[in-house]
């Protein structure tokens, strides 16, 4: 009989709480009776695999439909590492985010700021042998959001990644360092611990700029344990 090692659980305070009354749609979501924790079988610390393919192209959100997008470009690179800092490979990643106005080109998006033919604000990519992922992108807007009055969410990247199995799942976002809204965001600030919070910022790295075309940002993900990316 195989026993499953498992993976570490987080700890309070690494993740956003479930009923952040600050992020009002929380409110909705939250359950209503105490989650049963279960205890992790096979078919969560044993797949999946990476079952899904990615192409340059889809690394490239700068060019889309025959053109290319407006804004300002950027760079967006890392690793990925598992609980002991070891890289993983053949990581699935996903990112959407909004255009350079601050929209989504979704139809559910009513924000009155205009779209961008030439940019779909999709991507994927799949790690490399050292775990390193990179994309090219545009730095995203802000835009308002109903939650409370005067509400509008910083410029961000939303992340999802698939580790080597199910628990080691993470969906995310990335946000840019010295935005003003950051103090005021009720998502950002959901997540308790400062430090936490922090490792959801990424980090301007010249050695990521491509000289005079795109400035560059870093932004590792850690799959759990202590300096694990939080949840987003």
């Amino acid at each position: 009989m195989i026993t499953p090692a498992g993976y570490r659980r987080t700890e309070p305070g690494e993740n956003p709480r479930l009923d952040w009354r600050e992020y009002e749609s929380t409110r909705k979501r939250v359950p209503i009776h105490a989650p049963i924790r279960l205890e992790h079988t096979l078919s969560e610390i044993t797949g999946p695999r990476t079952w899904a393919v990615a192409t340059p192209a889809d690394a490239d959100l700068t060019h889309f439909n025959g053109g290319e997008a407006l804004g300002e470009r950027i760079i967006v690179a890392g690793r990925v590492l598992d609980d002991n800092g070891r890289p993983l490979p053949d990581t699935l990643i996903e990112i959407w985010q909004a255009n350079s106005a601050g929209r989504y080109a979704h139809e559910v998006d009513t924000h009155d700021a205009p779209l961008d033919p030439h940019y779909s604000g999709v991507g994927r990519v799949i790690t490399d042998a050292h775990g390193a992922y990179r994309f090219t992108t545009i730095k995203p807007g802000a835009y308002p959001w109903r939650n409370h009055p005067n509400a509008w969410r910083p410029a961000h990247i939303h992340f999802s990644l698939f580790g080597p199995a199910f628990a080691t799942r993470l969906v995310t976002q990335m946000y840019f360092a010295g935005d003003p809204l950051l103090l005021l965001d009720p998502i950002f600030n959901s997540i308790p611990d400062q430090s936490a919070r922090n490792r959801l910022v990424a980090a301007f790295d010249l050695g990521t700029t491509m000289p005079g075309y795109a400035l560059g940002y870093r932004f590792d993900f850690v799959l759990r344990g202590p300096e694990g990316t939080p949840a987003g």
